[in-house]
């Protein structure tokens, strides 16, 4: 690293100086000590030389004893430098003695004058590459190379010199603190570090400085922890600084070296400003049919500081009927977001004035005395008349109409208005949707609802109808309601039995016995509950076998008049009754109670009601006889099934082993009796082979000629000439070429044309068996490959 010229030169002279008080030699009269013991203070001592024969060690004056040399580092020059001198008492003109050096850097680094003892660097050492190297000198016969002395160990250490300018790791540097801080108030530390000897003079001894960044930092300049120096610094004016640092060595005197480093220093915000509308009057306009919860418009109070130091939250603190209006905070946009808390009325009030207060929502106390930190400003809000559709005077309508309501009755109004200041007419219709049986119909011009088709409350007892009212001025103004129409009953159904009642009489009964209990139905609803009257038929008020009594509760129980009820004599009753309601006017019907007559246990329990089951022997009804008929005829159709299925069985698909027609072999032993055994064949056969119906031509193939028998002569039964008959029958077969078997000759002499092998025929070559060649045969085909091996296997064969 270069050097100043003031300091290499005073570094050379110190180096000088040194050297010349180490030169200086320097005698003992201390006594003389052996070998050893020179190696342990690590000298070089003078030896006495023996005479020939013998070796004598003797004490010798200790010459000049050191244990360390110096030289300076990053010295430079044209010849090597010269570290310090060896020198032993024993070299007093000597020409046998001979210095040599071991150790770290000895022969590379460091050389020694063999014969001086002169130690010289021949290379420039840094310092902080190393700092010292230790070394060994010893004094040898430079004849014999035997040690004149025991070996001396020594250091030699790099002398420093201020090579090293101060470095900052790490950097550049950010640091925060916060806006307003007190003077004094420390920001951060950095610090430098110098390579140079921090113990050998001021080479490592920093002093840091501000270069830039004045006047709002300062540093210290022996720890360099920055400080605030100026007060009253604020972010909004100013967020960031650059701070350059310098640090330099030798204790910050002139001929020093420097380095230096920057320091981004950033103030953070506090909350030390206020929020702060833009305008002190907002105006704004809202229609009338806005809804309510909607935006009607935004105010927005600025705020110098940022995040959460920002955030500011909005209030009405005043304003006539402020409760129709509420303001909320927008956490997006930190404005204030006033909205519709009741619907607006042009006609009633159409400006309002309200008084709008922010305030922060995070205050810091030390800066309270700054002022309250809270801003207000005036709305005004004007309210726009639009056109709404007309209002009806009820939000839902209740109409009542009886049933027997003749048609066109007005049985209800509905009405409404325009509330704009035009006051258009209102025209009335019916949504179809909730009429679709048309039921009813509205004038257009009034509102009327009137009756377009008779009601019946049993079958619809409400009917819900929407209205529709929409502006004459303008269609698309449209208003609906809901008109809930109860169709109020009258007595227009007669009473009538619960159900389809059935009454079962034991033939053993008592007189005075409850047949049945009887209870009626009616489809009215009269407000004072159903009362109703039961009666028999005028015909039948003095009924021999019946009676009717009324239980107090709608209802009445049917009773036997005597115990002489039997199925033989009369199975079923039937007993009108007649039912009639309360109703103005009243209403009634007849209905007919069927009454059977039946067979009871003893406990009263019915357990038949037919007279065939009269018939029947005692405790066999004909139900349970019918069901043991059945099951006689179920076993005997299964019986039957079972014997059928037996005797139809089907053969197995498989044939047994021993059953297999392969293996069956048919002898025929008996070779008959000869021509007197005439038992074993019929001699009709040959008189008449053609069979007794005719002649049965063959099927098998369509002969070229149609031959006829002919017509031979029958003789008798009891003449036969066999034997004339038998030639006969073989002149005929022979001449018959539809009779077995069947001559034919085959000529392949052509074989069509297009083939490619030609004529498979030998009838035309004219070469014998043993000329023949079949190697072409694999030339057709792999059809005709095996074909020819297997013929020329023959041949070779042949020859073979």
């Amino acid at each position: 690293m270069p050097k100043r010229s003031g300091e290499m030169l005073l570094d050379i002279w110190m180096s000088l100086l040194l050297m010349w008080i180490l030169s200086i030699p320097y005698t003992s009269t201390a006594p003389l000590v052996n070998q050893s013991k020179s190696l342990q203070t690590g000298s070089l001592m003078g030896l006495h030389v023996p005479g020939e024969g013998q070796r004598i060690l003797n004490r010798a004056k200790r010459g000049w004893v050191w244990n360390q040399m110096f030289v300076l580092e990053e010295f430079s020059g044209p010849d090597p430098i010269l570290v310090g001198r060896l020198h032993t008492d024993l070299d007093v003109g000597n020409k046998n003695i001979k210095y040599i050096l071991a150790g770290e850097g000895a022969g590379t680094i460091f050389a020694i004058n063999e014969k001086t003892g002169d130690i010289h660097a021949m290379k420039r050492l840094d310092r902080e590459e190393k700092a010292e190297y230790t070394l060994t000198a010893q004094v040898i016969n430079r004849d014999t190379n035997e040690p004149l002395e025991p070996p001396s160990e020594f250091t030699i250490k790099v002398q420093d010199i201020n090579d090293n300018a101060p470095e900052f790791n790490g950097g550049p540097f950010y640091a925060t603190v916060p806006e307003m801080s007190q003077v004094g108030t420390s920001v951060t530390k950095v610090t430098a570090t110098d390579a140079d000897d921090p113990v050998y003079g001021n080479s490592a001894k920093l002093v840091y400085s501000i270069l830039e960044g004045q006047p709002y930092f300062s540093i210290d300049p022996n720890t360099a922890v920055i400080k605030i120096a100026l007060h009253g610094m604020d972010r909004e004016m100013r967020e960031e600084y650059l701070v350059v640092i310098q640090a330099k060595d030798m204790g910050g005197h002139m001929g020093g070296l420097s380095g230096t480093t920057t320091v981004t220093i950033t103030l953070t915000d506090v909350n030390d400003n206020p929020p702060k509308f833009s305008k002190s009057l907002y105006e704004f306009v809202i229609p009338e049919d806005l809804g309510v919860g909607k935006a009607g418009g935004r105010v927005k109070a600025n705020d110098r500081d940022k995040g959460e130091n920002a955030r500011s939250t909005y209030s009405i603190i005043d304003g006539d009927e402020r409760d129709a209006f509420e303001i909320m905070t927008d956490p997006q946009t930190q404005e204030g977001v006033i909205r519709l808390r009741k619907p607006l009325d042009f006609e009633t009030k159409k400006t309002y004035s309200l008084k709008v207060e922010a305030t922060n929502v995070h205050f810091d106390p030390q800066f309270s005395s700054g002022g309250p930190f809270k801003d207000t400003a005036t709305v005004k809000i004007a309210v726009d008349d639009s056109d709404e559709p007309p209002v009806f005077s009820k939000s839902s309508y209740l109409l009542q109409v009886h049933e027997n309501e003749s048609i066109n009755t007005v049985i209800g109004q509905v009405v409404a208005h325009d509330p704009d200041a035009t006051a258009s007419l209102i025209r009335y219709f019916i949504d179809r949707h909730t009429d679709l049986e048309r039921q009813f119909n509205v004038n257009v011009d009034d509102g009327r609802i009137t009756l377009a088709k008779p009601l019946d409350r049993e079958t619809d007892m409400w009917h819900n109808i929407t209205v529709t009212a929409a502006e004459v001025r303008n269609h698309s103004q449209i208003s609906r309601v809901t008109v809930a129409i109860q169709v109020l009953d009258i007595n227009d159904n007669a009473p009538e039995f619960a159900t389809e009642f059935e009454a079962f009489l034991c033939e053993n009964g008592k007189p005075g016995q409850v047949i049945q209990t009887v209870s009626a139905v009616d489809k009215d609803d009269p407000k004072n509950g159903h009362s109703f009257f039961y009666s028999l038929v005028p015909e039948m008020l003095n009924n021999p076998n019946f009676t009717i009594k009324n239980n107090g509760d709608n209802s009445i129980s049917v009773l036997a008049k005597h115990d002489m009820f039997r199925r033989q004599r009369q199975e079923i009753y039937f007993l009108p009754i007649v039912v009639r309601d309360n109703g103005n006017p009243p209403m009634s019907s007849t209905n007919t109670l069927t009454i059977r007559v039946c067979g009871c246990s003893k406990e009263g329990i019915v357990q038949s009601c037919n007279v065939e089951a009269y018939i029947l022997p005692i405790g066999l009804s004909m139900g349970a006889l019918i069901a043991i008929l059945a099951c006689i005829i179920l076993l005997l159709v299964i019986v039957v099934l079972f014997v059928t299925l037996r005797r139809h069985k089907n053969e197995p698909l498989i044939i047994k082993d021993d059953e297999d027609v392969r293996e069956n072999i048919i002898r025929y032993d008996d070779e008959g009796g000869g021509e007197e055994d005439t038992e074993a064949f019929d001699i009709a056969t040959l008189q008449n082979p053609d069979g007794i119906n005719g002649y049965l031509p063959r099927k098998d193939i369509k002969p070229d000629l149609q031959f006829m028998p002919r017509q031979g002569q029958h003789s008798g039964p009891n003449g036969v000439d066999v034997d004339e008959f038998i030639n006969v029958r073989l002149h005929e077969a022979d001449n018959d070429p539809t009779a077995p078997p069947y001559d034919s000759i085959q000529i392949y002499g052509y074989e069509g044309r297009g083939s490619v092998a030609g004529s498979l025929s030998s009838l035309e070559t004219s070469s014998s068996d043993s000329d023949q060649n079949y190697d072409y045969l694999r030339e057709w085909g792999p059809r005709f490959r095996r074909l020819g091996e297997l013929y020329s296997v023959g041949e070779g064969d042949k020859e073979t």
